[in-house]
């Protein structure tokens, strides 16, 4: 395994985070602890989960993985093994069974503490707010317009003082954000420059991906000006950098064949693309899935990618790719597919 380092901390994390989402819905609470053992076992020492999870999101399996979580953590007696991440959800239609007030002081603390308690521990090391309650360009949306219902009002410093209580009373050790745009992260980041006692966000969880290089646009400079770590989420894009779906396949318990409006990253300019990755991969003697996620590793913004996976297999495989070194012919044959077909899947 390699190894970063959460910036402005010196706690090191392994380049390869485990994913949770899956846990609870399409993976048992067993399959879940198998996982979290077999990822320790490789030297992954990093993991994400949220408040949300499982997805798809419904009332009656709210939180169940965190819970998993929380069981291995008690059966297992290793929590200092692990560098623990979740989230709180923000203000949708989707999350309204959780809460309808958004992210603010008392939903802040509530979450937290819900979380600490399904997770079985005393503390988060990192603390991320899943995605902005103010209307914008996120979850496929690929830019910004305005919208006249949007009444959201600036409560980021109100945020960021309850989240510096909380790690304060050691609940939470560093926070980040999700889903976030460089409008959103810049005003965080402003926000505890200019008033010193407020903590600093230190990660953004965005998606990237060969599908999605939308990142490159305008965070990748924040991250290397400010010192802002990303954690890469949907580094296959659902899956669909396995390839398993190219040929209008649908294997059985699949995530697209499970949760079929869950498209993102399945129209037709993205298969289009995918075809042409899995092909330079073959012509390379490599997994589609394999070189998607060692060219995600790659980046230099890169703190963190979070894989998912359903199966051991898939399991191996993912967390295989940080041995995997992409050549300058394969880097150069994915730029060339990159500037063809740019950003199929936003």
């Amino acid at each position: 395994m390699k190894y970063t380092n959460l910036p402005h901390t010196d706690i090191e994390v392994s380049k390869i985070c485990l994913g949770t989402m899956t846990w609870g819905r399409q993976n048992l609470e067993e399959e879940g602890h198998q996982q979290m053992d077999y990822a320790l076992e490789q030297g992954i020492n990093f993991f994400d989960t949220a408040e949300l999870y499982p997805i798809p999101a419904t009332k009656e399996r709210y939180a169940d993985t965190e819970r998993i979580i929380g069981n291995w953590f008690k059966k297992k007696r290793n929590r200092d093994k692990v560098i623990l991440a979740s989230k709180i959800a923000g203000k949708a239609e989707m999350t309204k069974f959780i809460r309808t007030t958004g992210i603010n002081r008392e939903s802040i603390k509530s979450a937290v503490e819900g979380s600490l308690n399904r997770l079985q521990t005393d503390y988060l090391d990192l603390y991320q707010l899943h995605w902005p309650d103010r209307t914008t360009n996120y979850f496929g949306k690929r830019g910004y317009k305005h919208s006249i219902s949007d009444h959201w009002e600036d409560n980021i410093h109100q945020i960021l003082e309850t989240l510096r209580d909380l790690v304060r009373e050691g609940k939470i050790r560093h926070v980040g954000i999700s889903n976030e745009t460089p409008w959103g992260a810049m005003r965080y980041l402003e926000e505890s420059k200019v008033h010193a006692s407020l903590p600093r966000m230190i990660t953004i969880q965005n998606p990237y991906s060969l599908l999605n290089r939308l990142f490159e646009v305008g965070l990748a400079e924040i991250c290397h000006r400010e010192n802002l770590g990303l954690l890469a989420y949907s580094p296959l894009g659902f899956g669909t950098l396995s390839g398993k779906y190219l040929g209008d396949r649908k294997p059985e318990n699949s995530r697209i064949a499970l949760f079929p409006n869950y498209n993102r990253y399945s129209s037709d300019t993205a298969v289009k693309a995918t075809q042409k990755y899995f092909e330079l991969a073959q012509a390379n003697d490599l997994s589609l899935a394999q070189m998607a996620l060692a060219f995600v590793n790659s980046r230099p913004f890169l703190t963190s990618n979070i894989i998912g996976a359903t199966t051991m297999d898939q399991l191996k495989e993912n967390i295989g790719s940080i041995d995997v070194e992409l050549s300058e012919e394969v880097l150069k044959g994915i730029e060339a597919i990159h500037n063809e077909i740019p950003n199929p899947a936003p």
